[in-house]
């Protein structure tokens, strides 16, 4: 997490900044509040801005909105006044954090709010065979679709991506390209200039240019509008962008992640995607299933989620009860891991006594989940069942293994040999030479499919 300090750093503040670090975070520092606003539209990216509540945080809120910057704000300050932490979080911070600091506090507070604390909780092989692939593309610079229903936690994938990658150690910048109105996604991918149009008061450095040397996810890409569409594709193939009101390009370096929950290959069809675009952001396909078909992560992850929120809440982890887990698992999760999230996020503040019961395990609506009926928990059995001869991989012979992996990533790659080999680490004269025994014996072999898929 990239952490951004504004005030004056002694004393108490100070000992913060080093705790914070401790945790993880990448600190960085300045004294004011508009030194902190240039900072950001300078292109110094941050996940969370820790202020001194004897600045002015309403402006500095104001100044970031104006410039279309949204970074969460946690205030800070020595003694705790009632009334000056109170002002604080009314002027829009959204948690203060008392000086003299506590290190459990401090990690706690940063997880909470900046919600970076995602790692991967992978228990069933559904969603292991995902991970498979994602490891296997992580190192190279191939541009991956990650496709999935809302909420099944496609960002998070990507981060793990990015974590993977060779570029782990640069910045991972994300944009929603849902989240933000179509007249002005082009100044947050690509930044502008000062006077571009009304409002520009000063150069923004854009999204492409923030993540420069690392990850740029373009998050439900499928929202962006058919002119941005050919601008975007501009920079993936040239590696260059242009500011708005620029008078020259400017050169970046960066990966391209994507993410959708709708069909783009349908959406070519209804002429709202272009297909040029879709083939060079989905040369790697990792297609996330949603959570009521990968049913032995759901309670992994909601013990996780049990564990975030206690600490988060300042309460003991409590255990789930055996009834709990069973409504858990049985349940269909529409809304994915986020719903399941926010479900044990409930519970963690609703339980009483020493576990988590069914009780205080509770829709959005108030209703607690169904009771696990009997041909509920019957295909559950199956589904476990079913998990566990996946698990087995004993009696394959290492020509076996070979060639299924060899069909797994030529179907992901969606028939590009080119890829398929730059991903598996062999040349495409060997890869084809594969592809050759195996059809010759009689195994389906993707064919390609598009421009640019080249045939064995």
């Amino acid at each position: 997490m990239r952490l951004l300090v504004v005030g004056k750093l002694d004393g108490q503040l100070s000992a913060a900044v080093k705790m914070a670090m401790s945790a993880g975070a990448k600190v960085s520092h300045v004294e004011t509040v508009a030194a902190a606003t240039h900072a950001l539209r300078a292109g110094q990216g941050a996940d969370l801005l820790l202020v001194d509540y004897d600045l002015d945080i309403a402006a500095l809120i104001a100044a970031n909105e104006g410039e279309r910057i949204r970074v969460p704000v946690v205030a800070c300050g020595v003694g705790a006044d009632p009334a000056r932490a109170a002002a604080a979080i009314r002027a829009g911070a959204k948690e203060f954090i008392p000086l003299p600091p506590e290190a459990a506090l401090i990690a706690a507070v940063l997880a909470a709010v900046s919600d970076d604390n995602r790692p991967m909780v992978v228990h069933d092989p559904n969603m292991q065979a995902v991970l498979k692939l994602a490891d296997q593309v992580a190192a190279s610079e191939a541009s991956i679709l990650i496709t999935g229903e809302s909420g099944s936690g496609k960002e998070v994938v990507a981060r793990y991506v990015h974590q993977k990658s060779r570029r782990a150690a640069k910045p991972f910048i994300s944009v929603n390209c849902a989240a933000i109105p179509e007249n002005l996604l082009e100044s947050e991918l690509f930044g502008h200039e000062k006077g571009a149009f009304t409002g520009a008061l000063a150069r923004r450095i854009g999204k492409f240019e923030e993540a420069n040397g690392g990850t740029l996810l373009l998050d439900e890409i499928s929202e962006m509008d058919a002119r941005l569409q050919a601008k975007l594709l501009r920079a993936i193939q040239e590696r260059e962008i242009d500011r708005v009101g620029g008078a020259k390009p400017v050169r970046v370096d960066i990966r391209i992640l994507a993410t959708s929950n709708r069909d783009l290959a349908q959406a070519v069809k209804e002429g709202t995607f272009r297909e040029d675009l879709l083939y060079r952001l989905n040369v790697v396909n990792l297609r996330l299933p949603p959570l009521r078909d990968r049913p032995g992560d759901i309670v992994a992850l909601a013990e996780f989620f049990v564990k975030k929120y206690a600490a988060a809440n300042g309460v003991p982890e409590k255990p789930l009860s055996t009834e709990a887990r069973r409504r858990l698992a049985a349940h269909r999760w529409p809304g994915n891991v986020r719903e399941l999230e926010n479900a044990m996020h409930r519970a963690v503040l609703l339980s009483v006594g020493d576990e988590i019961t069914e009780d205080a395990v509770r829709l959005p609506d108030g209703q607690p989940l169904s009771p696990a009926d009997a041909g509920a928990r019957a295909a559950q059995a199956a589904s476990f069942a079913a998990e566990a001869v996946q698990r087995s991989f004993v009696g394959q012979t290492v020509a076996e293994m070979e060639q299924q992996l060899i069909i797994d990533t030529l179907e992901h790659c969606a028939g590009n040999r080119t890829h398929a080999a730059n991903i598996l680490g062999i040349s495409i004269r060997t890869l084809r030479n594969k592809l050759k025994e195996y059809t010759e014996a009689g195994v389906a072999v993707p064919a390609p499919q598009g421009a640019g898929a080249h045939a064995a």
